[in-house]
């Protein structure tokens, strides 16, 4: 759930809302960031826990999942949190991402629409397809591909160089926004 954003948008949309995060600090953030007066009062919950194992939340209940996963270990977003799945190499974070579409899945209702965000990587000097590997994964978990949006990334620092390398190209300056059904 990072710093709480979807959680202070579903607020002020009067929608109830879970976000869920590895990292306690996030979850100290996010409520602080949930505490302003609003005319309506969803249900909003920040929980620390682990996306891999959604133990708290029954089967078939959810009616929309919105994640946006670190990119593997590019930005490492605790130190040494067991479970924080931004500490882990390509290989083991997509076996963990496994577990999160699998839970995704499994809690969320059927025909409800589960949205990714997520970006490829670059390591030593080559492309690493991260975005069509989680894709993968939440098809494998019995998703079914809805719509595939590609974003600009504003706020990547290689933007610039590359627009001014080609016009028509935006290379590793997009994240996808994968939008999945059950």
């Amino acid at each position: 759930m990072g710093s709480g954003t979807t959680l202070v948008e579903a607020k002020l949309l009067n929608r109830n809302a879970a976000g869920v995060d590895i990292n306690p600090q996030s979850v100290l953030i996010s409520k602080k960031n949930l505490k302003f007066q609003c005319e309506t009062n969803p249900k909003i919950f920040a929980i620390n826990g682990n996306a891999t194992n959604l133990h708290f939340i029954k089967d078939n209940c959810i009616d929309f999942i919105c994640t946006h996963p670190p990119y593997s270990n590019i930005i490492k977003y605790s130190k040494g949190i067991e479970g924080d799945i931004s500490l882990l190499s390509v290989e083991n974070f997509l076996i963990e991402m496994k577990k999160v579409a699998e839970e995704s899945f499994r809690s969320l209702k059927k025909g409800k629409i589960c949205a990714v965000m997520i970006g490829d990587i670059r390591k030593y000097g080559k492309v690493i397809p991260l975005g069509f590997y989680i894709m993968e994964c939440f098809l494998q978990a019995g998703f079914v591909n809805k719509e595939i949006i590609i974003k600009e990334q504003h706020n990547c620092l290689s933007t610039d160089y590359w627009k001014k390398q080609n016009n028509n190209f935006l290379l590793l300056a997009h994240e996808y926004i994968f939008v999945f059904q059950k």
